[in-house]
């Protein structure tokens, strides 16, 4: 952006090259063989500064407080400012005293009316400044800003460059008057440096920007101005004086939108690029608003969308082009929007520019993942693109067309592919796979074409990530559509071959082990796998070795081959190959002694011979095929959480998984895709704890185990995450962890006292509720909490199981005896005094009680558990959105979202939730809800199934959403 002025600093790079240029030609005139600069290997160019000496170079500087030679020979003082310029590029940097010396003898430069000599002067002060000390800054000050006031515009561009980008906030009041002159000079060369300048010093620090926004008059003036760059910098300037100002930004958009006083097209892609952000936060707005916008909203949704419809009526491309884009990008855009949009990307597509092709049709392809439709009018000029010699443009034709092509127009698309596939790059090349495995879930009867087509791929040059994503997509083709199971896995077969990465062909052993057993043939299978055991590394050997085990466990005729592979790598020299075979080897054997293969008889019709499956009680099929109940992970913290409980290693209960505690699975944390859509999370507590369960080996019921009176409490179900009684800001911090037992809640209040003069001594909550269902029966104070410290009380509350289940509130008030102390020395001054502290209101309810799980098939564990205790509800929401009203009921459930289904992934639509869960007790609960939009009045509407194992707790999930 600071380089765009004409003739400012970004005209210096001519002067460098010019020098460049000539001392390269001295050096190979006067070394024919390359020698002279340094050699090139014969290639032809050349390197002046390759051996550059910096001792050299300052012996060389001396000639800067030589007047007469400056006056007389500026060239070899430019050849010298260049030279500098490269030692401090290659890391080369002056010494403090060095570059004190250097300066002095810069300013004297300032003495020259050589043009190019005062050009490397500015740029070198602007490089080397920055890193140089402020007493080195003030010596070239004073000579740049009498240069601001000289008559050249030249000097007086070039000046206000260079004093951005080395004076600080204190000097840029005694050149304020400067600056605001110069951004309304009549020259264009000194009001756009003038302007560039202000943005870097607006951006530089926030004393800077307080001063820049009183130049608001003049900036305003510089809008007007018939330089088309001076109202391009002038537009940017202004925004930024403005965008903290969410009105003033509107007012902005509006003035310029309507009176159509900007000539500039970089000003008016600026301006394009400011409405389509204002129109993004009002519907941000609305959203938030509960889907409702003021009478003024709608104003400015209006007026932006039709100054951005003008603009596509524009002449120049780029400015028709952004307003297009811009429409695209719109949230909520009907393709009645869209439409005019499209039109004008089509006309473009035949743009003679190559750049204004390229970002149409990249546009389009953008376009296309949501409205096909739309952008199939295009088709024809797509397809003329599909022989551009821009290899780029035509990929991105290519994966346009994909999209938006019918089944008839596959086979012809994938012959263009071909002719060109081999010479793009993997970045591309992954688009273009992406956008057949997409093709072929919307046309499943070709998959044999198009997995075929990307095989082919998988045996050509290509790096890693290209390769990973055909396997990726061959494999959810697979699982999506079970036809193209044989024939992809004969594919990957051939790939693995000749495949050079260990995590792929690792990754496809393990897929032959679980699909491979279950295809028509699965012998056929066998060959490719043992050759990984001969030929690859350890890692692989091993991965074909677990494969193997696979086929003989699920497949009893193949034991006695597989055994046969096997034995011959009990001698492997990797531990863990010789290891998992000896595994395999010993179940596979043992099964086979329990449960002999009998083979069919010969002359046995295909209709009598039994599937060849293991039979019921296998113990191979058992071992090798059945996974754990719990992930490793989970199997480790679910240890961890036994073992600290008190009298764990006591216990006379055999440990098994069902005595196991459950543990509780975390979301992924979501991934900021949007620059602008970020959100920050505020902390409830100032106590340095998160509002996400601690994923650490530490069970978080340690505090409770600690206590000797809460010993006979025995496993803890599960602890909450810490909930906020009070603000962070207050005297008195307090957060409660819920941990709650079978037939007892503990409840641990963590107490901070951030009050310097005070201690409090006997700390407790004292709790009020008319429930029924628990009652206090115990309490353990916090003996003192000086300032700063955290310290903990906790009150026990025991369930009377006879009552109703029901959510109980309680009122919380936090009671302790205040010392004043001295700060200072920490001597009471005070006896100690009751005091009282009314605290947030706290709740127990059914989602304390319910454990956060995943299932791996939320379908199948759907059907396994069956309708007999299902409990079906509907309730009208209060959220107006779907996203508040799906954040509501996960919450109030407490339950682990399955299936991706946590968030909206399409607007407006009914969302179905997947919701899964273990109660306390060990009843595991699914859930299954559908939130939709209230068509009859303002909210959402849920309609919920619930199912488990006992009917009252699936009423009791049922109706936590109330």
């Amino acid at each position: 952006m600071s380089n765009s002025g004409t003739g400012g600093d970004g005209s210096l790079a001519s002067v460098v090259m010019k020098e460049l240029q000539q001392v390269a030609e001295k050096f190979k005139s006067d070394d024919d063989d390359g020698r002279g600069g340094g050699g090139s290997g014969g290639n032809g160019s050349y390197s002046p500064y390759a051996h550059l000496e910096k001792a050299a170079v300052l012996q060389e500087a001396r000639i800067f407080h030589d007047s007469t030679a400056v006056r007389e020979n500026p060239r070899q003082c430019c050849t010298i400012i260049a030279q500098l310029l490269h030692l401090q590029n290659t890391g080369q940097f002056l010494s403090s005293t060095e570059a004190t010396d250097v300066f002095f003898g810069v300013t004297k430069l300032f003495m020259s009316d050589d043009a190019s000599l005062r050009r490397m002067v500015y740029l070198f002060i602007k490089v080397v400044a920055e890193t140089c000390s402020p007493d080195d800054v003030i010596i070239v000050t004073s000579s740049l800003t009498k240069d601001m006031t000289c008559d050249v515009d030249l000097y007086r561009a070039n000046a206000l460059r260079v004093l951005a980008r080395i004076i600080d906030s204190a000097m840029l009041g005694a050149i304020e008057r400067y600056v605001k002159q110069a951004i309304v000079d009549s020259s264009g060369q000194v009001s756009s440096a003038a302007l560039v300048s202000a943005v870097h010093l607006f951006m530089k620090s926030s004393e800077n920007a307080s001063v820049i926004k009183r130049w608001i008059s003049e900036v305003q003036e510089a809008t007007s101005s018939p330089n088309l760059m001076v109202q391009f910098h002038a537009m940017q300037l202004i925004y930024l004086i403005k965008s903290s100002d969410r009105l003033g930004v509107s007012k902005l958009v509006q003035q310029f939108s309507s009176k159509n006083s900007l000539k500039s097209p970089l000003a008016l892609v600026c301006l394009n690029r400011y409405t389509t952000k204002l129109l993004m936060d009002e519907v941000l707005e609305g959203r938030s608003a509960g889907g409702y916008q003021s009478d003024s909203s709608s104003a400015i949704n209006k007026a932006g969308y039709q100054f951005l419809e003008s603009c596509l009526r524009n002449k120049i491309e780029m400015v028709s082009y952004e307003a297009a884009r811009s429409i695209c990008s719109l949230p909520q855009a009907e393709p009645e929007d869209i439409g005019p949009a499209i039109s004008v990307l089509q006309v473009q597509l035949s743009s003679p520019k190559s750049a204004v092709r390229f970002a149409s049709i990249k546009t389009l392809s953008v376009i296309a993942n949501n409205f096909p439709r739309l952008v199939s009018k295009c088709n024809e000029e797509l397809e003329t693109l599909l022989t551009d010699t821009n290899r780029t443009i035509a990929t991105l034709a290519i994966t346009t067309l994909l999209k938006t092509g019918s089944e008839n127009s596959i086979d012809r698309l994938l012959k263009q592919i071909s002719t060109f596939f081999s010479d793009i790059t993997d970045e591309y090349k992954i688009t273009v796979v992406q956008s057949l495995e997409r093709l072929c879930f919307t046309y499943p009867s070709k998959h044999r074409v198009l997995v075929g087509f990307m095989s082919n791929f998988l045996r050509e040059e290509g790096g890693f990530d290209f390769k990973r994503t055909i396997v990726t997509s061959i494999t959810s083709l697979m699982r999506a559509v079970p036809e193209t199971i044989e024939s992809s896995l004969l594919h990957l077969c051939e790939f693995i071959e000749d495949c050079e990465f260990t995590l792929l062909s690792t990754q496809i052993l393990h897929l032959l082990g679980e699909l491979g057993p279950s295809t028509s043939s699965p012998a056929r299978f066998i060959r490719f796998i043992h050759n990984r055991v001969i030929l690859e590394n350890p890692a692989i050997r091993a991965a074909a070795i677990t494969a193997l085990g696979k086929f003989a466990a699920q497949c009893p005729s193949l034991r006695s081959s597989i055994v046969t592979l096997l034995n011959r790598s009990l001698g492997d020299e990797d531990d863990e190959t010789r290891d998992r075979t000896v595994v395999v080897l010993t179940i596979v054997e043992r099964a086979m002694e329990e449960h002999p293969f009998v083979p069919p008889p010969e002359d046995a019709q295909a209709d009598e011979i039994p599937p060849d499956r293991p039979v019921a009680g296998d113990i191979a099929a058992f071992l090798l095929l059945d996974s754990l109940p719990m992930s490793f992970d989970k199997l480790q913290r679910s240890l961890v959480r036994y073992m600290a409980a008190p009298g764990a290693m006591d216990s006379q209960i055999p440990l098994t998984f069902a005595s196991l505690p459950v543990v509780e699975d975390y979301p992924e944390e979501s991934k900021v895709s949007d620059p602008l859509d970020v959100t920050s999370l505020s902390s409830s507590t100032s106590l340095g704890q998160s509002n996400t369960i601690n994923k650490d080996k530490v069970d978080p019921a340690a505090a409770v185990y600690a206590i000797p009176e809460f010993a006979s409490l025995g496993q803890a179900f599960r602890s909450s995450i810490p909930v906020a009684l009070s603000e962070s800001e207050t005297e008195y911090v307090v957060t409660c962890i819920k941990h709650m037992f079978l037939n007892h809640v503990v409840l641990q209040f963590n107490v901070q006292n951030t009050v310097e003069d005070q201690r409090l001594e006997n700390v407790s909550i004292s709790l009020e509720s008319d429930s029924e269902c628990f009652e206090v029966s115990g309490e353990i104070e916090a003996k003192a909490v000086k300032y700063g410290e955290t310290k903990s009380c906790f009150t026990l509350l025991t369930r009377d199981n006879a009552k109703e289940w029901q959510n109980t509130p309680y009122t919380c008030t936090l009671r302790f005896n205040v010392v004043q102390v001295d700060p200072a020395s920490g001597e009471d001054e005070s006896e100690p005094f009751d005091e009282e502290y009314a605290l947030e209101s706290l709740s127990i309810a059914t989602g304390d009680y319910m454990a956060k799980t995943t299932v791996s098939d939320f379908r199948r564990s759907w059907e396994t558990i069956g309708s007999a205790n299902e409990v079906t509800e509907k309730f009208a929401l209060q959220q107006r959105t779907l996203e508040d009203a799906l954040a509501a009921v996960v919450s109030s459930l407490g339950m682990q979202p399955c299936d991706g289904t946590g968030t909206i992934k399409v607007g407006g639509k009914p969302h179905m939730l997947h919701a899964s869960g273990v109660f306390i007790g060990g009843k595991n609960v699914l859930v299954r809800a559908q939130i939709a939009s209230n068509q009859d009045s303002v909210g959402t509407v849920l309609k919920i199934a619930v199912r488990s194992d006992d009917p009252v707790v699936s009423k009791m999930v049922a109706e936590c959403v109330l």
